[in-house]
């Protein structure tokens, strides 16, 4: 999804053509990935409000524990129910946002699937109520499960999904696997055989067969613990298959046309290396990368000016130095320096005050030209490995993202590409 530059010979990726992206009807899923801390939430909402703005039937899955999302959209709270976004929408667009409540997601999934006798015992079992709670993975693979229901709804058509603030940008994918693996692995089946046999055979079957092993059980887990996660397997046993075929097609549906991945990142070595990870990866899962967002992007309006040629003034300013002093500059910094008295024009107090304030602008500007290199040069590697994604830069703001105005000040910058003032 990138425009048709030519960049043969250049160092400039492949611009990413946001609004391409969001206006392509065939476009049903946009998942935002990447390491956390580099805006993911805020450029999933900035994309919804700009979807909805250019006539898509638009939700936003957001998994973001400070639930910033709720307070940009003006919502009061966010929870498992998609909420219509009021203000938002044109050409018979629209938005609505939800906060993915992990545990809810669990119980809809037993509800769903297990009669209510049944769904109730799993619901009150102490095992169970741990696991949806808390187990390593279930966030992610409730987030796929939730992204798997709205799909099937086909409510929307443009869902935006905005990635659990993992450790590594990789769990959203790896964890349905890893969750699926323990649910259908030896240790369950181990503890479902005794109530696959039933009866009196599957007590003389667990006295005889499984005495040892359940004594060893009870010593690690505890007596009551290791009987809450036997409970919990037996009536659990005709779910688990499920859980496995529904993280299958989830992922299927992630591979498909009409899903597309952008990998979000700030220009720092940290997050576009895990960028760089998260690329490869979707390139071996056979996923369609869209792109690159990098966020928080510095530029300079006077980029003319080199940080070398600003510290130079600078010093000179500070240390008394030759700088130039033609008659109409000198005017104009004698004018700027005040009423008569200590003050006056043309004083030598006010010139060295004047020095010293220009001398300082010149240090921010240098101090900003560095850091502009830096970036450059953080964003060159990650080019150079991949030249193929596309990206758009999105210029740092001076605070964070708090309305729906700044959400949409967010979707033009992602439009457009290319940081303000670069």
């Amino acid at each position: 999804m990138s425009e048709g530059v030519d960049t043969v010979g250049l160092d400039i990726p492949p611009r990413l053509a946001v609004d391409r992206l969001l206006d392509d009807p065939e476009t049903r899923i946009v998942v935002c990935c990447g390491a956390g801390g580099v805006g993911k939430t805020t450029t999933a909402a900035a994309l919804g409000v700009r979807a909805a703005g250019r006539g898509r039937k638009a939700v936003v899955l957001t998994i973001d524990p400070a639930r910033r999302l709720a307070q940009s959209m003006g919502i009061d709270s966010l929870d498992n129910t998609p909420r219509r976004v009021a203000d938002v929408g044109a050409d018979g667009g629209e938005l609505h946002a939800m906060m993915l409540d992990m545990k809810r997601t669990f119980d809809e999934i037993v509800e769903a699937h297990a009669d209510g006798e049944r769904a109730r015992a799993i619901l009150a079992n102490p095992f169970y109520q741990s696991l949806s709670a808390g187990f390593a993975g279930t966030q992610e693979y409730m987030a796929m499960e939730k992204l798997g229901q709205l799909r099937a709804r086909d409510d929307w058509d443009l869902i935006i999904v905005d990635t659990p603030p993992s450790r590594s940008a990789l769990d959203f994918l790896d964890a349905p696997k890893r969750l699926g693996s323990f649910l259908d692995g030896k240790f369950i089946r181990v503890l479902m055989a005794p109530a696959k046999v039933g009866g009196r055979a599957g007590m003389k079957f667990l006295n005889v067969g499984m005495s040892m092993m359940t004594g060893t059980l009870s010593k690690l887990m505890g007596a009551s613990l290791l009987k809450d996660v036997q409970t919990f397997v037996a009536a659990m046993d005709t779910m688990f298959g499920g859980f496995r075929t529904r993280a299958d097609a989830t992922f299927r549906l992630l591979q498909a046309p009409g899903t597309a991945f952008l990998v979000v990142a700030a220009p720092e070595p940290d997050a576009l290396r895990e960028a760089a990870y998260f690329v490869e990866r979707l390139a071996a899962e056979s996923m369609p990368l869209a792109g690159l967002v990098l966020n928080r992007v510095h530029g300079s309006d006077a980029d003319q000016l080199s940080a070398e040629r600003a510290l130079a003034a600078a010093e000179n300013l500070e240390e008394g130095g030759i700088v130039d002093q033609e008659s109409g500059k000198a005017g104009l910094r004698d004018t700027a320096a005040g009423p008569t008295g200590a003050g006056s024009p043309g004083t030598e107090g006010d010139t060295a005050v004047v020095d010293r304030i220009t001398a300082g602008l010149l240090r921010l500007h240098a101090e900003r030209m560095q850091v502009i290199a830096r970036e450059q040069r953080t964003r060159d590697r990650f080019t150079s490995l991949h030249p193929e994604v596309a990206v758009a830069e999105v210029a740092a703001l001076p605070g964070d993202v708090h309305d729906l105005a700044g959400l949409r000040a967010i979707g033009e910058r992602l439009a457009a590409g290319v940081p303000a003032g670069a």
